[in-house]
């Protein structure tokens, strides 16, 4: 059954889009962590989005997607008032969160677009009744997402950039070292949602603080039913499949090393499929032109 979009934002032009589906359903059940499958119409390919947000009232959920493939173009050519054909979720492993007892509190990092799954884990913990530290960063104040969405919740919002435009100069790393040196005892867990080398440098991070923490490796996956096998990563010695076994896994036990090098696998393939998309609407283009 199609989905219709009630609201599109372009929260960076583009690039990034936020999009806010009729999705009743899915909004009832879905929980922090929670997944959807897309196919914008007969002709496009499955693939997953994260959930950013839900509205059980108004029976809607939201999903933040960057501009990067053939498919997620196809998206972006959407707009208000249409739909997508297919949404099916919610889909993965729910987040798992629990109440922890003051003064202990949850540091929640993102980057990128994985500040916008991040929203969605750390409302989930405030919902639990528990402090939630929100760490974001961006490389300037242009490219950085959920901001305003964080500070309505969280207990704190703070901020890095690497040109120093907004909050503190630097990475977002160094927010979360900052914080642990500074009341490393009350800190009872890291959630790190975004490009894999962020959540790789807050794994090694927080290992040396001996504090649980969880990462999402939400962008390795593809048909998100398990049976492709793209999304197929190592934790702790044992291989998981990250659409059915997560998408969150403890960062201490994932191979990052294996992670990074799977991650190009498929790019000369996404590069000739963008490539014949837009020789597809150049071509359209032309035969309006004509008639």
């Amino acid at each position: 059954m199609p989905t219709k979009i009630l609201h599109k934002e372009k929260l960076i032009p583009g690039r990034t889009s936020k999009l806010v589906l009729d999705a009743p359903q899915i909004a009832a059940t879905a929980r922090p962590g929670h997944f959807v499958i897309l196919r914008v119409d007969e002709h496009g390919e499955r693939f997953p989005l994260t959930i950013a947000d839900t509205d059980k009232e108004n029976g809607t959920i939201t999903i933040v997607y960057l501009v990067l493939g053939r498919s997620t173009q196809m998206l972006e050519d959407l707009n208000e008032g249409d739909s997508i054909l297919d949404v099916c979720g919610p889909l993965g492993r729910a987040t798992h969160i629990e109440k922890f007892e003051a003064p202990k509190k949850v540091i929640c990092v993102g980057g990128g677009t994985g500040v916008a799954a991040m929203h969605h884990i750390a409302k989930g913990h405030h919902d639990a009744g528990n402090y939630v530290i929100a760490c974001i960063g961006a490389r300037n104040k242009d490219l950085l997402l959920f901001h305003k969405e964080l500070s309505l919740f969280c207990d704190e919002v703070l901020v890095s950039t690497d040109d120093g435009s907004m909050g503190s100069q630097g990475i977002v790393t160094d927010l979360v070292r900052a914080r642990l040196d500074e009341e490393g005892e009350n800190i009872a867990e890291v959630v790190a949602v975004g490009p894999v080398p962020m959540m790789q440098a807050v794994a090694e991070l927080t290992r040396g603080y001996e504090k649980p923490t969880t990462v999402s490796l939400n962008s390795l996956m593809v048909d998100g039913l398990g049976m492709c096998g793209a999304c197929r990563v190592t934790v702790g010695g044992e291989m998981k499949f990250t659409c059915v076994d997560g998408p969150e896994f403890d960062g201490h036990k994932v191979d990052f090393a294996e992670l990074r090098s799977r991650l190009g696998s498929f790019r000369d393939q996404e590069g000739r499929a963008r490539e014949e998309r837009r020789c597809n609407c150049m071509d359209k283009l032309a035969e309006k032109k004509e008639d």
